[in-house]
This record gives C-alpha cells, sequence and structure tokens, in this order.
C-alpha cells in the first residue's frame, strides 16, 4: 500500500511557533497563522483593548506592551508586522 504525500502548509496554514512574549497572550504551542490571528483578536476583544473613539488602533496592556517594543498604542495594520517579529 503506497503512501500518499504530505502537501507542505504554506501562508495561513503554515505552522509557526510562537516566543514567550508572544506565548503569554496566546499560547506556547505551534500553531497556524490563522489560529495566531483568532487568537490574539480573541485576546484584544476580551481585555477590551480595542480603541473605542479610533478602532483601528489598538492599546496595550501589559502583555501587549512587550510585543509592541514598549509603545502603548499601535495601528491594526502594523500588528501583523509585529507579531512575525515574535515567530519562530
Amino acid at each position: 500500500m503506497a503512501t500518499t504525500p504530505t502537501k507542505s502548509r504554506g501562508g495561513i496554514a503554515a505552522l509557526v511557533q510562537p516566543d514567550a512574549e508572544l506565548g503569554a497572550v496566546v499560547g506556547t504551542a505551534p500553531l497556524t497563522r490563522a489560529d495566531l490571528t483568532k487568537k490574539i483578536w480573541d485576546y484584544i476583544k476580551a481585555n477590551g483593548l480595542q480603541d473605542a473613539t479610533n478602532k483601528r488602533n489598538i492599546n496595550g496592556d501589559d502583555k501587549l506592551k512587550k510585543l509592541f517594543g514598549g509603545k502603548p498604542v499601535v495601528d491594526m495594520f502594523q500588528l501583523t508586522k509585529i507579531v512575525s517579529q515574535h515567530l519562530s
């Protein structure tokens, strides 16, 4: 019986490993980029960190400020770049 080769997963289906700072927000287990994004947004929403007046801004709590390089607020469009720096 021949085995079928497994397809490599790329893009948002690729498994990524969060570092310790990102792991404090989403956990330390490897997950797909899609699941990572969902967990980050779940955390932001659960803690009320999306700015009420400018929905594009994410207000950092203690955990997110570490990810944001100490910045108190980042634009949601910067979030992907910031998160990518915390993956291995």
